[in-house]
């Protein structure tokens, strides 16, 4: 029965990191050595990026799940006649 928790737990843990992935456009890809790297898509601007990249084994990236939320138009008004 534990297992079963825990592999639910991380299923979960797993889905919502997604949810997170998709929040940002900018991604920090850190290099920990030639074949091992990782992606922090935490940044709002490339600057923010940048900033942590900086002095890092890191380059930043746009996020490729990113979705920015649809830009809603603004109803018009109707006009009513009176006549």
């Amino acid at each position: 029965m534990r297992i079963v928790a825990a592999v639910l737990g991380l299923a979960v843990f797993g889905a919502a990191s997604a949810a997170q992935a998709r929040d940002y456009p900018v991604c920090l890809r850190i290099y920990q050595s030639y074949h091992d790297w990782y992606d922090e898509c935490a940044y709002s601007t490339l600057a923010q990026c940048q900033m942590s990249a900086s002095g890092r084994a890191a380059q930043c990236l746009d996020n490729p799940w990113y979705k920015p939320e649809p830009v809603r138009k603004p109803r018009a008004k109707q006009r009513r006649h009176r006549g």
